[in-house]
């Protein structure tokens, strides 16, 4: 199986950063969390706010906006949220 694929960019809000996957997310529709209780009962929501520093997470298409803390910067960040995403990405079955 390939590894998932994911590019980071900035936005304009400094405090956030979009992570775009190599395929689409197995959601009908757009998905926020703001706190461990919006994340629970969906894996790799709540592995990205479990996430030190993670404050927000919006979910959507083929991507997800990770807004961090103050008190954490993106090189602290980029590459935990990355692996959680590749260790918690929905197994559709499909490819």
């Amino acid at each position: 199986m390939a590894e998932l694929e994911i590019e980071v960019e900035g936005t304009p809000n400094p405090k956030a950063a979009k992570f775009t996957l190599g395929r689409s997310l197995p959601y009908e529709s757009s998905r926020s969390c703001f706190d461990a209780a919006d994340a629970e009962g969906d894996p790799l929501a709540e592995g990205l706010m479990a996430i030190d520093g993670v404050e927000a997470i919006l979910m959507l298409g083929d991507f997800i906006t990770v807004t961090r803390s103050d008190d954490v910067t993106w090189d602290d960040l980029v590459d935990v949220v990355s692996r959680v995403i590749r260790e918690r990405f929905p197994d559709d079955g499909g490819g």
